[in-house]
Formats: C-alpha cells, sequence, structure tokens
C-alpha cells in the first residue's frame, strides 16, 4: 500500500513513528471537525490512539475471522442439499429424454392451478368432481 494514499498532503513523506504521533486528521477522509469529535466521544488524539482502541481492534479481528470462518455442518448439508437436487443426469443413449426434460416440466394434474397453468386444464376439471379417499 502506498501510504501517501492514506495521508493528508502535508503528512506526506513523513515516518511511521511521525504519523502515529500524528492527529488522527492527518489520515485522509477524517477532518478537524472529525477529529474533536473523536477527541470527545472517546478521548482519541493521534492515530496510535485511535488504533489503540478497542473497539477498532475488535472490529478489525471480527471481521478477518469472518473472511476465514468455516461453514457450520449445518449449512454444508444444506448447500449439500441445494447441489443434489440441482443437478440432473439423463441416460446417454436417450437425447429425446434430455430435451424434454430440459425444455419443459411436467407435473401431474392435481398439482397444477388450472386457472394459470393451462398444460393439464381439462385433467385438473375432471378431477374436481371425484373424490380422492377410497370408500
Amino acid at each position: 500500500m502506498n501510504i501517501d494514499t492514506v495521508v493528508d498532503k502535508e503528512y506526506v513523506g513523513l515516518s511511521f513513528r511521525a504519523l502515529a504521533s500524528s492527529p488522527v486528521s492527518a489520515l485522509r477522509g477524517i477532518s478537524a471537525k472529525d477529529a474533536k469529535a473523536l477527541a470527545q466521544a472517546f478521548n482519541v488524539h493521534s492515530v496510535r490512539d485511535l488504533a489503540n482502541m478497542d473497539f477498532v481492534k475488535w472490529a478489525q479481528a471480527i471481521t478477518t475471522l469472518a473472511d476465514l470462518e468455516q461453514s457450520t455442518p449445518a449449512e454444508q448439508a444444506k448447500e449439500t442439499l441445494l447441489d443434489d437436487g440441482l443437478e440432473m443426469t439423463f441416460p446417454a443413449s436417450d437425447p429425446v429424454s434430455v430435451d424434454a426434460g430440459i425444455t419443459r416440466i411436467e407435473v401431474p394434474p392435481e398439482m397444477v392451478d388450472a386457472k394459470h397453468d393451462h398444460q393439464h386444464s381439462n385433467n385438473a376439471k375432471n378431477l374436481k368432481g371425484k373424490d380422492k379417499t377410497p370408500a
């Protein structure tokens, strides 16, 4: 990282020791008004004071660990189920079934909402009057 891009012009070229003891307004993007607010709220006057704040350290630790955190077993299982659910295989000897399976999704007539999907609307109408439970 080029340190000149993160400090104001008047602090360019200073050593890291000098920058650490510089006021927080030396950092690009922190105005004198912002520095005053940090001093009043957190007693932060220098770049070192800002870096040594517990809140800053905690935030850095959390974000560093978040980037390295592994998935929980439940998350891994859910991802595996999702991957398995999306996987489709077809016999290589039957290219017609491959084409048909990709271009159209077949659903049983009793599952269709015939008002919106007219693929099996006649079959759905025929099923309306029938009792589905055996007598």
